[in-house]
């Protein structure tokens, strides 16, 4: 009985062992193999990209890992992130100024299939070596978007301000029709010609970066720069134009615009409680699946953010990308050969280049991509015919904005002037006080 029972003993020992040993080869194999551990910045597509995980370990055994940082939290999560063991091998920067930032987590993409596909190899961030450390993948624009039907509602009222969207070509007849309209807004169905005007922290980077593109674009221009270490802010007025007609002919008060989220504008415009709102060709699909939405895909397009610039009438969207990938040079050469082969299939397999286009409404900037695979959603569609049309885009240079403090600063004062608090005036120093500070705190 002792002998039998040491027996089944032992040989329970030798099968775990064996297991163990299938066990460490396994891990060893999956070691040599390498992963990916995409750290996604869009919360709007967080379920899009763990689908792609789950595709692509299925096609490939390569493992794919996605974590999506909540909004405007990805700087903080990725620090928290990069550090450990296991951190991201595939993450974004939003410009140079991002990139300076995690410089030294960005491994050299110059000899990658990725880079040689880009279709303007000037797009790519280059480091002062020329090496090439973070690569577009797509080109986004955003403007007014506006729904169609409310508008022709609207052009059929007696006494309208214009009689098509064509006609809307410059801030004064723009601000004719949205005042027009709001002071008609039951007999149009609506509770405001726009959308909330999201300026709960995190939720406000429509204003304090997209709204801000253009007047600093201008002031640039201006002066003949591309950057600034400080900022005068010189078109102020043109800002406090477009945001006060946001702001004044709106679904909400302007007192609890702190507790409304970007969620919270595409679902107003979505159930039709508005006719416009500024945002992206991305927000389609928000549009889309919001539930009850009753906004139809030919009922959709843009009309670019007018503001009272001279001879804007020619002005285009603001067209560009913030959305650079990078590859963590800290990971293992198995890891990051396993990150260059996963983003190349995103943009060269038919499976990959069905969900850059449809599912995360890319416009890939990439020539791997023909005529057939741009996207046929209504925004893409309609930011492609303006820009095709010869109106002129306003690049996006919200990339050159010093910090992300600087812009939760910029947009905790905007907050403040929304509710009456802060003097527009001081919103105004904040802004040239903190762009300053930031931009020498950067250049140390």
């Amino acid at each position: 009985m002792k002998a039998g029972r040491l027996g089944k003993i032992l040989s329970m020992a030798v099968a775990m062992s064996l297991l163990a040993g299938c066990g460490n080869a396994a891990e060893k194999q999956q070691e040599e193999a390498g992963s990916v551990y995409y750290m996604n910045f869009k919360p709007e597509v967080a379920s899009v990209w763990e689908e792609i995980a789950d595709v692509y370990e299925q096609e490939t055994g390569v493992k794919v890992k996605v974590v999506t940082a909540a909004g405007g939290n990805y700087e903080s999560t990725l620090k928290s992130e990069i550090v450990k063991k296991d951190a991201p091998t595939l993450f974004q920067v939003n410009g140079p100024v991002g990139y300076q930032a995690w410089k030294d987590y960005c491994a050299d993409l110059s000899d990658t299939q990725l880079y040689q596909a880009l279709s303007d190899k000037d797009l790519a961030i280059k480091g002062a070596d020329g090496g090439v450390y973070g690569i577009p993948y797509t080109m986004e624009g955003y403007g007014i978007i506006y729904n169609r039907e409310i508008m022709e509602r609207y052009f059929a009222t007696e006494g309208a301000k214009a009689g098509s969207m064509e006609e809307i070509g410059n801030f004064e007849t723009l601000k004719a029709v949205a005042e027009d309209m709001q002071s008609k807004k039951e007999q149009l169905g609506i509770k405001g010609v726009f959308a909330s005007t999201s300026l709960q922290p995190g939720e406000d980077w429509r204003w304090h970066t997209h709204l801000a593109n253009l007047p600093v674009y201008a002031e640039y221009q201006e002066n003949g720069v591309s950057d600034a270490e400080e900022l005068s802010f010189v078109f102020q007025e043109n800002f406090k134009n477009i945001f006060d007609l946001y702001l004044k002919n709106s679904t909400t008060e302007t007192k609890m615009l702190g507790s409304k989220g970007v969620n919270d504008s595409m679902a107003e415009f979505a159930l039709g409680q508005c006719a416009m709102v500024q945002n992206g060709n991305w927000a389609w699909g928000q549009i889309a699946e919001v539930n009850g939405n009753v906004v139809k895909a030919e009922n959709i397009g843009f009309l670019p953010i007018y503001m009272g610039f001279e001879r804007e009438e020619n002005q285009g969207l603001c067209v560009g990308t913030e959305n650079y990938f990078c590859i963590n040079s800290q990971a293992s050469e198995a890891d990051r050969k396993a990150t260059e082969d996963f983003v190349y299939w995103l943009i060269s397999s038919e499976t990959g280049k069905d969900y850059m286009v449809n599912k995360l409404m890319n416009v890939a900037p990439f020539t791997t991509f023909t005529e057939e695979e741009k996207p046929a959603d209504p925004l893409a569609k309609s930011m492609l015919e303006i820009m095709e049309s010869g109106k002129v885009s306003i690049p996006w240079i919200f990339t050159t904005f010093p910090s992300q403090t600087f812009k939760e600063a910029f947009g905790g004062a905007l907050l403040e002037y929304a509710q009456g608090t802060m003097s527009w005036d001081k919103v105004v120093k904040l802004m040239q006080e903190q762009w300053k500070a930031e931009k020498e705190m950067l250049m140390q």
